[in-house]
């Protein structure tokens, strides 16, 4: 368990604005204590992790919640960029996303990613999977740099 008393960082890339309004809502229901940050495409994804232009001064990201279908650059395409780069790999990648398509899953976890979780369409269940998600990664998980 973290004895880290600083905000946790979350980076959540997702398009939909209905999703970033749950997702914020869950977050601040929980037990953790988070500073979310949202990004609406892989593009500004990739700047954000990268602290380029005007994200120069974003925080490193505890986790990150991605969402496959973005515009500009998609999902899988950060998921790929992150886990090769040396500086951004041990940053946990949560894909978030409504596809349960079996293709799906087995190319974000042969990219590497840290979990895989299709989305709920309920909200009180959407609440609380989240919730899950943060509590394990942040609480139970002993994460690089924390």
């Amino acid at each position: 368990m973290t004895t880290d008393t600083r905000p946790i960082e979350v980076l959540l890339v997702e398009d939909d604005e209905g999703d970033v309004v749950m997702t914020r809502e869950a977050l601040d229901e929980g037990k953790v204590l988070n500073r979310l940050h949202v990004v609406g495409d892989g593009v500004e994804a990739l700047q954000f992790l990268r602290r380029e232009g005007t994200f120069a001064d974003a925080p490193r990201p505890d986790l990150v919640l991605l969402d496959l279908n973005l515009p500009r650059r998609d999902g899988r395409q950060v998921l790929a960029d992150v886990k090769a780069d040396p500086d951004l790999r041990r940053i946990p990648v949560v894909v978030l996303t409504t596809s349960e398509a079996e293709e799906d899953i087995l190319r974000s976890y042969d990219l590497h990613a840290n979990a895989y979780v299709t989305k709920p369409v309920d909200f009180d269940r959407f609440v609380r999977v989240i919730q899950q998600i943060d509590e394990f990664f942040i609480s139970v998980v002993r994460l690089p740099g924390r």
